[in-house]
C-alpha cells in the first residue's frame, strides 16, 4: 500500500507500529546528520525524521511539495511534542522513503499574500496550501447532511434534464447549439423547475436534487454562473409544511456545523416590512439601524427637496441612526459616504448629529425650529442620522446598503450568531416601465389570488405566495407554492399578455401535464453555495466553489470560455460575424 495511514491520525496510541504515509513535502530541515521532512496532505502533517546516512543523501534531494511515501516506526517526539497539530505528540523514524512525483517550483509562496489572479490560475495549488481546501471539505459535509436529512424525509433523489428547451425564468439562458438539428439550440437550465412539477403530476410527491444550475447575468461577490442548488419539492402541501421542513433542515445543520442553537419557528416579516425596515429583501437581523420614516416631519417642510418627496406616493423621505459615533463622521468622512449613496441613485446624503444635547445639521437653515426638535426626539446623545430623500426604490437602496456598510464597518453584529427570517407575500407582478407589460415577479407558475387581480382591475399589491429564507443579510432559498389548476394558469398567462399560441410554445408540455391531474404543490431551492458561504463567514461565493469563476465569467486556469475550431462551427450550422472595427 502506498500509505497505511493519512498525515492526520497518527498519535502516541500507535507507537511502535511501522507505518507507512504518503503526501507532499511542506517543510524540510537538517539538524547535523539528521534530516526532518514534514509531509502533508488533506488530513493533517506528519513529521518524520531521517537518520540514516544513505536515506539523508536520497531525501536531500528531494524539493518542497515534491510527492513522497515512507515508511518508519511512530516514535514519541517527547521533549518537542507541540499541540499545534494533530500528529504533534509523535514522529515517523524513517527506514525506507521513494519519490512518487516532483514538484517544480511553486508559482508564488502561499505564507504571503498574492494577486486573486495568480491564486485562481493555479487553483489547484490554492486548494491545496489554503483554507480553500477546507472550505470544501465543510461544504461536502453539509451537502452530506442534506441528503441524509431528506433520504430520512421519504424524498427522492430524481434527476433532470441539463438540455432543455429555451424558457423565460428572468435571466438570460447559456445556449447549446444542436449538430444533429442546425439552427436549433438547447438551453443550460436555470433551474429544474418545470421538470420537479412534473414529477408532482407523475406521483413522485417528495423530490429533491442537489443540482447544477446556470444563469447568464452580471456577477458579483456571491454569484457565479453556474451554481449549485438544493432543488425540493413536495405534493399536498402548504406553505408552512415547506416551511417547516426547511427550518428542522437548516436547524440541523446549523446545529451540527456551527454549533448554534437557532429556535423555530423562524420569525417571519413580509417583502414590504423588510423593504421599508431594512432598505432589502433580504435583511440582515443580527442587529437593528432600521430606517426611519421622516414624510411627517417635512410633510410642510421650507426646505421643498423634503416637502416634495415627503408628499409624493413614489418618493419618502428615511433616515437611519447610529448611535454613539457622532463625532467619528468629519465632513470628508461623510463626502465618501454621500458618494456611495450617489452611486445608489441619491441625489444627495443628508445628516444631522446630536452633541450635548444640541442638534446639529448643515440643513438647520432651511429646517423650521419644529422640524429641529422633533428631529432631535429621533437621534439620541451622541448619535448621528443620515437622510435620503428621493424616489422610494432610491431611497431604500441607499440606505440598505449604507445600513450593510456602517454595520461592518463599526461590529454591530456578532460573526459568530445566525440569524434566519422568513421574508413573504412577495408581489406577484411587477411592471415592466419599459414595455409597459405585467411580469411575474418569480415566475409565472407561482400561485396569488386570482380572484382579487381579476377584482381590483390591477395586478399592483398582489400578493404572492412566494417566500425566501434569508440567513445573515443573504438569501439562501426561495420558493413558492405553484398553481396546480390548468384553468387558473391560462388565466394567468391572459393577465401577462401572453396569447394561447405563445403559451403553448414556451410552457406546451406542462400545461398539458396540468391537464391530466396535478396534485397541489410548492417547493423550494435553496443556494447550496451561498448558504456554504455564509456557515463560514466568507464574504465571497468563489471561496466555498473549487474552481469558481471570474466577476467575467471567465476561468484563468483552464482559460474558459474560449474559441473553437472552424470545422466545429460548420458542424453546427453556425458562423461568427466578424466584428465591426471602430476607426
Amino acid at each position: 500500500m502506498l500509505r497505511t495511514h493519512t498525515c492526520g491520525e497518527l498519535s502516541l496510541a500507535d507507537l511502535d507500529k511501522n507505518v507507512t504515509i504518503s503526501g507532499w513535502i511542506t517543510q524540510k530541515r537538517e539538524l547535523g546528520p539528521i534530516l526532518f521532512l514534514v509531509i502533508s496532505d488533506r488530513y493533517g502533517i506528519t513529521q518524520a525524521v531521517i537518520d540514516k546516512a544513505e536515506l539523508v543523501e536520497t531525501a536531500k534531494r528531494f524539493s518542497l511539495e515534491d510527492v513522497v511515501t515512507l515508511t518508519g516506526k511512530v516514535i514519541d517526539r517527547k521533549e518537542n511534542r507541540t499541540d499545534k497539530y494533530s500528529t504533534g505528540n509523535i514522529e515517523i523514524e524513517t527506514s525506507t522513503i521513494k519519490l512518487l512525483s516532483s514538484s517544480k517550483p511553486m508559482p508564488y509562496d502561499h505564507k504571503k499574500d498574492a494577486s486573486d489572479t495568480v491564486k485562481l490560475k493555479y487553483r489547484y495549488l490554492d486548494i491545496r496550501k489554503s483554507e480553500i481546501r477546507n472550505n470544501l471539505i465543510a461544504r461536502a459535509k453539509v451537502a452530506g447532511m442534506i441528503r441524509s436529512y431528506l433520504e430520512a424525509k421519504d424524498f427522492l433523489d430524481i434527476e433532470t434534464p441539463v438540455l432543455n428547451k429555451s424558457t423565460p425564468e428572468g435571466a438570460r439562458d447559456f445556449l447549446v447549439p444542436s449538430r444533429i438539428s442546425k439552427g436549433s439550440f438547447y438551453a443550460l437550465p436555470q433551474s429544474p423547475q418545470i421538470f420537479k412539477q412534473l414529477l408532482m403530476v407523475s406521483g413522485m410527491d417528495r423530490y429533491y436534487q442537489i443540482v447544477k444550475c446556470f444563469r447568464d447575468e452580471d456577477l458579483r461577490a456571491d454569484r457565479q454562473p453556474e451554481f449549485t442548488q438544493v432543488d425540493v419539492e413536495m405534493s399536498f402541501v402548504e406553505e408552512s409544511d415547506i416551511m417547516n421542513m426547511t427550518e428542522d433542515m437548516l436547524k440541523g445543520i446549523l446545529a451540527q456545523f456551527t454549533k448554534s442553537d437557532v429556535s423555530a419557528p423562524f420569525p417571519k416579516i413580509s417583502y414590504y416590512e423588510a423593504m421599508e425596515r431594512f432598505g432589502t429583501d433580504a435583511p440582515d437581523m443580527r442587529y437593528g439601524l432600521e430606517l426611519v420614516a421622516l414624510d411627517d416631519i417635512f410633510a410642510s417642510s421650507g426646505f421643498k427637496a423634503f416637502e416634495s418627496a415627503a408628499n409624493d406616493p413614489k418618493k419618502a423621505v428615511k433616515g437611519i441612526v447610529l448611535e454613539g459615533k457622532a463625532e467619528e463622521f468629519s465632513r470628508n468622512k461623510i463626502k465618501k459616504l454621500e458618494k456611495e449613496a450617489q452611486g445608489n441613485g441619491a441625489k444627495g446624503l443628508a445628516f444631522a448629529k446630536k452633541i450635548d444635547g444640541v442638534v446639529e445639521t448643515p440643513l438647520s437653515k432651511f429646517f423650521s425650529e419644529d422640524e429641529m426638535t422633533k428631529l432631535g426626539e429621533l437621534i439620541p446623545e451622541k448619535a448621528v442620522m443620515f437622510i435620503v430623500a428621493d424616489s422610494r426604490s432610491v431611497v431604500l437602496t441607499a440606505l440598505g446598503n449604507l445600513r450593510k456598510k456602517l454595520a461592518a464597518e463599526y461590529d454591530l453584529f456578532d460573526r459568530n450568531t445566525f440569524c434566519p427570517v422568513w421574508v413573504t407575500d412577495f408581489p406577484a407582478f411587477e411592471l415592466d416601465e419599459d414595455s409597459g407589460k405585467w411580469n411575474a415577479v418569480h415566475h409565472p407558475f407561482t400561485d396569488f389570488d386570482l380572484e382579487k387581480a381579476e377584482t381590483s382591475g390591477s395586478l399592483e399589491m398582489i400578493d404572492s405566495r412566494a417566500y425566501d429564507i434569508v440567513l445573515n443579510g443573504h438569501e439562501v432559498g426561495g420558493g413558492s407554492i405553484r398553481i396546480h389548476d390548468i384553468e387558473k394558469q391560462r388565466k394567468v398567462f391572459k393577465l401577462l399578455g401572453i396569447g394561447d399560441e405563445e403559451a403553448k410554445e414556451k410552457f406546451g408540455f406542462l400545461l398539458e401535464a396540468l391537464e391530466f391531474g396535478a396534485p397541489p404543490h410548492g417547493g423550494i431551492a435553496l443556494g447550496l453555495d451561498r448558504l456554504i458561504m455564509v456557515l463560514l463567514g466568507t464574504d465571497a461565493i468563489r471561496d466555498v466553489i473549487a474552481f469558481p469563476k471570474t466577476t467575467s465569467g471567465t476561468c484563468l486556469m483552464s482559460q474558459a470560455p474560449s474559441g473553437v475550431r472552424e470545422i466545429q462551427l460548420e458542424e453546427l450550422g453556425l458562423k461568427l460575424l466578424e466584428k465591426e472595427i471602430d476607426d
